[in-house]
């Protein structure tokens, strides 16, 4: 069986923790690529997270596509920390 090709894959909204504790909210359709991205362990990821490394995935959810992922995506950012925080014990 051959892996899916990214525009294949499915897409998702994810919550990293930083070492700071703060919480970092992103899209992508390949997970484990990402988190590798954001722990400097290959090439990419957000400049936030690479200042507050590591990064521990606390939380995630599927999405249909890219653009309802995004639309996810910024109406978690809007939320207060607190709600997010609430979010994480669910993984």
């Amino acid at each position: 069986m051959t892996k899916p090709k990214p525009s294949e894959s499915a897409w998702c909204v994810y919550l990293l923790r930083c070492v700071d504790n703060t919480l970092y909210c992103g899209v992508t359709n390949d997970m484990d690529k990402r988190l590798r991205q954001h722990n400097g362990e290959i090439k990419g990821g957000a400049r936030y997270t690479q200042t507050r490394r590591p990064c521990q995935l606390v939380y995630q959810e599927q999405a249909e596509n890219r653009q309802a992922a995004c639309q996810r995506e910024y109406a978690i950012k809007q939320l207060s920390k607190s709600a997010k925080e609430a979010m994480t014990c669910q993984l």
